[in-house]
């Protein structure tokens, strides 16, 4: 059974998770970065030597809106379905700080017990004062 515990702390350690994390969007990255230099900056040059490159570019060009709407879909599944839980997760597990039990009365209610057992004793002293 260790073997078992161990491993989920393995898994569940921050530099796992956010590596984990970091090759996917890297991935999707890299694709985007390529859909830039495939679609959009090679025909640009195509068209600057004078070959016909504008049909590839207005396709690359779409190819890449594409590319950034699977990106940003994709970094934001990521983050929904496995960051934004773990984190969760993580505040939960994480220990709650110990409450600060006062020593003693407030300082109002001390004030107050001062004052009931002055008045008692002066109500003490007098026969005559009526009694509180």
């Amino acid at each position: 059974m260790s073997i078992v515990k161990e491993f989920k702390e393995f898994v569940m350690r921050g530099s796992i998770i956010d590596l984990a994390v970091g090759v996917v969007i890297g991935g999707a990255f890299s694709k985007l970065v390529d859909g830039v230099v495939k679609g959009v900056i090679g025909p640009v040059v195509n068209v600057i030597k004078g070959e016909d490159g504008w049909p590839s570019l207005v396709q690359g060009i779409w190819d890449l809106g594409n590319g950034v709407l699977n990106f940003v879909l994709l970094a934001a599944v990521v983050f929904f379905i496995f960051v934004k839980p773990i984190n969760k997760l993580r505040t939960l597990r994480a220990k709650p700080p110990e409450p600060v039990i006062p020593s003693g009365p407030p300082e109002d209610v001390k004030l107050l017990t001062e004052i009931r057992d002055l008045l008692k004793a002066k109500a003490s002293e007098s026969p005559s004062a009526p009694a509180i």
